[in-house]
């Protein structure tokens, strides 16, 4: 699984490094190196405004959602919801081999949707990772500071 939050640079030309231990993940835990890379779930601050970030899938991982969402019956999504999904996270998707150094190269309409220019954060989610910019990063993390539960039987069943 993903975990952990890294922060790193992005080259004027779309190049980064991606982390070690993600490498990792994706070769012991998925099988292999080879990931999907496209936008992520907008998150929707308090104040209305959104941010945008980009999301690593796992190739398998990605095969299986773009299925789910081809077959789209049983989604609880409208057409309209279902055609947003499928533009916003399909259609700009593509596929990435880290170079033997690591490295990876994040294509210009990515770049731009995502607001990446210099300071990166890479964040682990389980099964996926996520890419934002250090700015777009800082207001994600004040968000879940607001929305995070408190005095939650969920949490408490967990272990949290």
């Amino acid at each position: 699984m993903f975990r952990g939050v890294t922060s790193t640079t992005i080259d004027a030309k779309g190049r980064t490094s991606l982390p070690a231990k993600f490498r990792e993940v994706l070769t012991e835990c998925f099988g292999e190196e080879r990931f999907f890379l496209t936008n992520s779930n907008p998150v929707r601050l308090e104040s209305g405004v959104s941010c945008f970030g980009l999301a690593i899938y796992p190739y398998r991982e990605f095969l299986a959602l773009e299925s789910k969402l081809v077959n789209g019956a049983g989604l609880g999504l409208s057409s309209a919801e279902l055609a947003a999904v499928i533009r916003r996270v399909i259609a700009p998707a593509t596929e990435c081999v880290p170079d033997k150094l690591g490295r990876i190269l994040i294509p210009p309409q990515l770049r731009r949707n995502a607001g990446l220019e210099r300071e990166i954060v890479f964040a682990g989610m389980t099964k996926k990772a996520e890419i934002w910019s250090l700015e777009e990063w800082g207001k994600v993390e004040q968000q879940d500071i607001q929305v995070f539960p408190s005095n939650s039987q969920a949490l408490a069943d967990l272990g949290l």
